[in-house]
């Protein structure tokens, strides 16, 4: 693997050179030149395996990620909660998917900015990974303010927010040290989660064998038999949200340019991660309905309920030990679901910079290392995560707007593949379930989550779009200025695109 100077140059770039970039087969389209970034750009190290993208990915979702909305989900689907992880896994198949397509396309880094781009012009591109950023900075911040809130539980005699920015701190410095190190200790992390999680499905099978399931067997699939009786409707509203325990599993592509193997490892990776991330979470859900000692009514006539609805399952059938293990499991993996986020994060920024549509600074590298990027990100998200962690509702507002930027960045990712395979029929000619099919169902599905959305992450992924744009009018005039008034005719000849 040759090593990467921080001016750019080298072989080791992913910038338009090899198989990767050029006409083969794993790029999928056009030339290297149409695939690359520009030459002597600043550039990342290749030094990611596929274990390394996988443990990335589903850092970022984290194992056990329907322990806190667990009883949300069998409230609103009158207890068919693993058949509502079952057709969200479905759901979120269509946009891994649309990222496989396009990071063949495009294997570098920056994610839906970069594909968006390439498919939709300068202008959607700019959009689409400025709404990604809202999410990247965000999700990070929640997951740190997960673990000072933990922390805080086990030492009260800590303030919480201390908690939050130490976590911070520890995973910044994992970060700035490099993706490799930081893929080993997050390695070892999910390896305890996935730990905790077999001990979780050992002893919940025990009870089971011992005392039986407390709920129907196939209730889980089925409903319970609440008041009302299986809804398709009210499945369909739970899916809404438990897709969002999904975000994360873009963040793969984000190292396109530091995976080795190409970009079809990448997208082997993110669909990987996706179908592994389904089975744990359908598996898990279903084994917690099957030990719930009250219904899914009840659930939703007390909403207080809900939150800790899955620990009230395990303790109530296997005892307060795993309880409590459980709990450890999940503040230790919430600081490290933000180091994948902040990772991803600075990914974005670093990508968006060197193409200018950022400080020109953010896209320096060293060792092969968005340091710059990266600690942008890391202050950013510091501030959020300190903030939230000193107010009594910060954790209530945080989560309430971390959704819409994704699932706004998700929609222009399936729009980008119909605008780079139909409209301009880039990769040769289109294959229309692959190419036209998949991204419009996936778009249909990200939009119905938009409008499921609460009203508060409605207006501030409003006011997040409305500041996009802004910028993007600012750099449109300040380039033509500066180029002169025919810009818009050499931009690229993106489709509906302006720069």
């Amino acid at each position: 693997m040759a090593s990467v100077r921080d001016s750019g140059r080298g072989t080791d770039t992913g910038a338009g050179t090899g198989a990767d970039a050029g006409t083969g087969a794993d790029a999928g389209t056009g030339t290297g030149a149409d695939a690359g970034t520009a030459p002597g750009a600043p550039a990342l190290r290749r030094s990611l395996g596929f274990r390394d993208l996988v443990v990335y990915g589903l850092l970022f979702i984290a194992p056990m990620a329907p322990v806190g909305v667990f009883g949300t989900l069998d409230a609103r689907s009158h207890g068919a909660v693993a058949l509502v992880y079952l057709a969200a896994t479905v759901a979120m198949a269509f946009t891994a998917f649309s990222y496989a397509l396009m990071v063949r396309v495009a294997p570098q880094a920056g994610s839906v900015f970069t594909y968006a781009r390439k498919g939709l012009g300068e202008g959607a591109g700019l959009v689409a990974g400025w709404m990604a950023m809202l999410d990247y900075l965000l999700i990070p911040a929640v997951a740190y303010l997960f673990s000072g809130i933990a922390m805080h539980a086990l030492v009260p005699a800590v303030p919480q927010w201390v908690w939050t920015a130490l976590a911070v701190l520890v995973t910044t410095a994992l970060n700035l040290w490099g993706v490799r190190a930081a893929a080993r200790a997050g390695f070892a992390v999910l390896a305890l989660e996935i730990a905790v999680l077999l001990v979780f499905t050992a002893a919940a099978g025990a009870a089971l064998v011992q005392d039986g399931a407390r709920r129907g067997w196939l209730s889980p699939l089925t409903g319970d038999g609440s008041p009302g009786g299986f809804s398709a409707a009210a499945v369909l509203g739970a899916v809404s949200v438990a897709v969002l325990s999904y975000l994360g599993f873009d963040a793969i592509v984000s190292f396109a340019e530091e995976a080795s193997g190409g970009s079809a490892r990448v997208a082997r990776a993110v669909l990987f991660c996706l179908a592994l991330a389904g089975a744990l979470f359908v598996a898990q859900s279903y084994l917690a309905a099957l030990l719930m000692p009250v219904s899914s009514a009840a659930l939703a006539a007390d909403p207080a309920q809900q939150g800790p609805a899955f620990y009230t399952a395990v303790e109530a059938s296997v005892g307060t030990w795993l309880h409590d293990l459980v709990a450890v499991s999940k503040a230790v993996g919430a600081a490290f679901a933000a180091l994948a986020g902040q990772a991803a994060a600075g990914r974005l920024v670093f990508a968006m910079a060197r193409e200018g549509r950022l400080p020109r600074a953010l896209s320096r590298t060293r060792g092969g290392t968005p340091r710059p990027a990266l600690l942008a990100a890391a202050v950013t998200t510091l501030v959020a995560a300190v903030w939230a962690a000193r107010r009594d509702d910060g954790l209530d507002r945080l989560v309430s707007v971390v959704d819409v930027g994704a699932l706004v960045a998700f929609t222009l990712l399936h729009a980008s593949v119909v605008g780079w395979f139909v409209v301009r029929r880039a990769g040769g000619a289109p294959v229309w379930w692959k190419h036209l099919l998949v991204p419009v169902l996936g778009a249909a599905v990200t939009v119905a989550v938009i409008v499921e959305a609460a009203p508060t992450a409605q207006v501030v992924g409003a006011v997040w779009l409305a500041v996009g744009l802004g910028v993007l009018v600012l750099q449109r005039e300040r380039r033509r200025k500066r180029r002169g008034p025919d810009i818009d005719s050499k931009s690229g000849g993106a489709v509906g695109g302006c720069g």
